[in-house]
């Protein structure tokens, strides 16, 4: 939906809070500059997000692999979204990030709202960004800063 965003802002006269925006603060606020983005095939192949990230905030966004996209693209569609949380899964989704973390990547951002029903912390060695935990707080704090 946020490939959209602007649109949906213009065209409802509401603010809205763009998830990516959400995430660079945090990502900012950590301390780095390279991260990874774990997600949809959508979500890792377009570049609405990892544009909105470089121009807004100066991080640079690496995407897996084409073989370890095809796999997240399984995981989350033929599992997770099947309320399956396999093991081999998450050792699959931990040896994607450590080969981004390879790259350089200093963080990993959980870009799909089922990822962190596979994938914590103490999986990996890099820090996670959980969207949607983000922007939950994000919007509950735009709530109470309005009330």
């Amino acid at each position: 939906m946020h490939k959209f965003a602007s649109e949906v802002e213009s065209g409802s006269g509401l603010p809205l809070i763009h998830i990516a925006d959400v995430v660079g603060k945090a990502i900012r606020n950590y301390g780095v500059f390279r991260v990874g983005l774990l997600g949809t095939r959508l979500t890792m192949e377009d570049d609405f997000y990892r544009e909105r990230l470089k121009e807004n905030f100066n991080i640079e966004v690496l995407i897996p692999e084409a073989k370890d996209r095809a796999t997240l693209q399984h995981i989350i569609y033929d599992e997770l979204c099947q309320e399956r949380v396999e093991a081999s899964s998450r050792r699959s989704c931990a040896g994607i990030i450590g080969r981004l973390a390879q790259r350089g990547a200093q963080g990993v951002i959980l870009g799909c709202t089922e990822l962190p029903l596979l994938i914590q912390s103490s999986d990996v060695a890099i820090p996670l960004f959980d969207t949607t935990r983000l922007h939950a707080e994000a919007a509950v704090n735009l709530a109470l800063s309005e009330g």
